[in-house]
């Protein structure tokens, strides 16, 4: 059993996801697994979010916030809510967050407590593979819901490779819901969610990226 599979497998009363509760363990393992390029690859994906200096931004499954960090920098006047449903996790968040227009609370992302159409960005990224396959759309209409019309989805997910040898490694490393994430299946699961202006992309080395908008947006 991999490190990264045993990080992973902590069930959370409040989902039928996995949680990661060893934030320490993790970033050091997304250190080496990103093979130096976890920084550069994080402000590219903060930066295809859209996000603009005074927005409210949502960071979904945000562990120990390395993207919520990235989003609050952009963010300037906004705010950035990092949530995840891992109180352990969100504490190591708090400790390495400088930031005052960041903050932190456990949640759920099938089960938002946010109001309706109250950010202007809703970011996650290696989040969705936590979920089970039938509680994704669930979440992504949650995504929606909270978006402000015009409002700007970001969805990073692990792209795993291509070759068998590659994905064995990777599922011996991680476990299977990385190593057979079926990334195929996320621009038409936007799209059927009720998005807009789908478009998809691939960071090096793991990252394939979805963005998109909540129609209703007014002149």
């Amino acid at each position: 059993m991999g490190l990264g599979h045993l990080m992973h497998s902590n069930p959370h009363p409040g989902t039928e996801g996995l949680t990661i509760d060893h934030g320490g363990s993790y970033d050091v393992f997304g250190a080496v697994f990103f093979g130096g390029r976890r920084n550069r690859t994080y402000r590219r994906l903060a930066a295809l979010s859209g996000a603009k200096p005074g927005d409210r931004i949502l960071d979904i499954g945000c562990g120990t916030g390395y993207l919520t960090r990235r989003l609050a920098e952009i963010a300037d006047s906004g705010s950035v809510v990092g949530l995840d449903p891992s109180a352990a996790v969100l504490e190591r968040a708090r400790k390495l967050t400088p930031a005052t227009n960041c903050t932190y609370t456990v949640g759920v992302a099938e089960s938002l407590s946010a109001a309706d159409d109250s950010f202007d960005v809703v970011a996650n990224c290696l989040m969705l593979h936590h979920l089970p396959e039938d509680l994704r759309p669930r979440a992504l209409a949650e995504m929606r819901r909270v978006l402000r019309p015009g409002g700007r989805l970001l969805i990073g997910e692990f792209r795993p490779p291509t070759n068998s040898v590659g994905r064995h490694l990777v599922e011996a490393i991680t476990g299977p819901a990385m190593a057979h994430n079926p990334i195929d299946l996320l621009e038409p699961m936007v799209s059927k969610a009720g998005f807009e202006g789908v478009n998809s992309g691939d960071l090096r080395p793991w990252i394939r990226y979805v963005t998109a908008v909540k129609p209703g947006a007014t002149a």
